[in-house]
């Protein structure tokens, strides 16, 4: 098959995935989908090996090939099933993120998997948003474990109704779950249309050449390190109960035909939210290489890249959390350290590769109350890298997210952002400055309760080659004339009048200023 061939249907696959997640968009309820387009979706083949993904959140997408793992054999799939799970331990990330999985028949045989992963505003639990301090995996919402929500077209209402009492503004959930549904059936059609335009033979013709090519281009890619072998640990700041930083460490060893990810050695699964389910530490590692893949230039994202990549992890500990471990805090905050810890680690095998550390946090703010709830990520300074300064302001790594536009905010919840700026001066000197972190400022204008899980806060963004490393993060409350330093992770009350203000971390600075 000629690259030129494999270009366009890759392309062709590839734009099934992405209708399906405007489907998505324009259809569901919530601002977190609807603006922030905090959703993923993808296309695997019949084996549960990936096809191809849209360019959505990195964290759900290297997490899906997990997810496929575990759901295969548990269901004797049938035309016109969906599997809905939001289960952390089975392949999932965290509560919030709930998926749908739908097989597609073509002449009464499996072809394909579709799997869309969106993150619901609440799933219940202590707080609103389902985003705060926690002990048990009960605290963070409702746990759906691999069940079908459609078994031969018949819909389950029970359970339907069953994840609905449970949360917040069920009206909104319902709206942004049928959203999904419809994001399925969408790629169903088009799916349909490629296998009548190209017939079976050639689809899995395409289908086996396009993986072939990307694992050869990932084989050229670990030949660049030439066996290397490195080491590294950075930290996160706390986990949100004990003020003692918890180290993460790896090791990278690199043979001609395979990258081992070794993460042994690590703490036991802690008593606060910042545990890692396997699948988001995978995640992490997939992203690395990915984005060191494409280095070499535009390659297809599928199962090729990944057959080259062991990832090792011990069951119960920080980043492989059995039950019943929360895990809210590991899917968005932990998982933007692993990525730190290992391109610390490369950075010794390629200096003139990997850039310095970004903000390293997601910055999550989650508030509501009983009818009510919302939730954001905020960006910040991106690390700076071998040849150019960091982005300022912006997402990195393991989120790809929007803004919430100020004005849908404002207009459909009951508080005022009265600013929204870059953070001067807070990314790291070096010859190349590391990005500048922002600093929004919220007033509530009624009670509310809040949470945020936030890292950085303590710990700076590492520079590299004499480069400074970025400023940490803040958090304020002001209540009246009291001004209160909150710490990166607190779920809290809000008065009508109170003020809230979130400074976000700098990027690391890139070789000596």
């Amino acid at each position: 098959m000629g690259v030129v061939e494999l270009e366009i249907f890759n392309n062709l696959l590839s734009s099934v995935a992405e209708e399906m997640g405007e489907v998505l968009r324009r259809s569901s309820f919530s601002p977190n989908i609807r603006e922030r387009k905090d959703y993923s979706c993808a296309i695997f083949d019949e084996k549960g090996e990936l096809c191809a993904q849209a360019s959505h959140i990195p964290v759900h997408l290297g997490a899906m090939p997990e997810t496929i793992k575990h759901l295969l054999p548990r269901f004797s799939w049938q035309k016109g099933d969906v599997v809905i799970t939001n289960d952390p331990y089975l392949g999932g990330t965290h509560l919030p993120d709930l998926t749908l999985v739908k097989p597609i028949y073509y002449q009464d045989k499996i072809k394909f998997f579709l799997i869309v992963r969106a993150h619901h505003a609440d799933v219940g639990g202590a707080w609103p948003g389902s985003m705060a301090l926690s002990t048990h995996i009960s605290e963070e919402g409702f746990l759906i474990p691999p069940s079908l929500l459609y078994k031969r077209g018949k819909f389950n209402h029970n359970l339907w109704a069953a994840f609905l009492k449970a949360v917040r503004n069920p009206l909104e959930r319902e709206g942004d779950l049928r959203a999904q549904v419809h994001c399925l059936e969408r790629g169903e059609a088009r799916l349909r249309e490629l296998i009548e335009k190209f017939g079976e033979e050639k689809i899995n013709s395409f289908l086996d050449d396009l993986k072939i090519y990307t694992e050869r281009a990932f084989l050229e890619l670990l030949q660049n390190f030439g066996g290397g072998e490195a080491s590294f640990t950075d930290y996160l700041d706390d986990d949100g109960f004990n003020t003692k930083r918890i180290p993460i460490r790896v090791k990278v060893c690199f043979g001609s035909d395979k990258v081992v990810v070794n993460f042994s050695g690590n703490a036991p699964q802690v008593k606060g939210s910042v545990n890692a389910p396997r699948a988001v530490t995978v995640s992490a590692v997939y992203y690395v290489f990915l984005c060191l893949l494409q280095r070499w230039g535009e390659y297809p994202i599928n199962e090729g890249c990944f057959r080259r990549i062991e990832v090792i992890t011990e069951k119960g500990s920080l980043v492989d959390a059995c039950y019943p471990a929360p895990v809210s805090a590991g899917n968005v905050e932990t998982s933007q350290r692993i990525v730190d810890v290992l391109l610390g680690a490369l950075v010794q095998l390629k200096p003139d590769w990997i850039p310095s550390a970004s903000c390293g946090t997601m910055n999550n703010i989650a508030f509501g109350n009983d009818r009510l709830a919302y939730y954001e990520t905020l960006g910040g300074g991106m690390g700076a890298r071998p040849t150019s300064p960091g982005l300022s302001a912006v997402h990195t790594h393991m989120t790809n997210t929007l803004n919430t536009p100020v004005e849908v905010l404002e207009n459909q919840f009951p508080l005022l952002i009265e600013f929204y700026r870059i953070r001067k001066g807070s990314g790291g000197r070096g010859k190349f400055r590391g990005g500048d972190g922002l600093v929004r400022g919220y007033l509530f204008l009624e009670d509310l309760k809040v949470s945020l899980l936030t890292e950085r806060r303590r710990l700076r963004p590492y520079g590299l080659w004499g480069g400074e490393p970025g400023q940490s993060g803040l958090n304020i409350l002001l209540r009246g004339k009291e001004k209160i330093r909150l710490p990166g992770k607190v779920s809290f009350e809000v008065k009508k009048g109170d003020r809230l203000r979130i400074y976000t971390p700098g990027g690391g600075g890139f070789k000596k200023p």
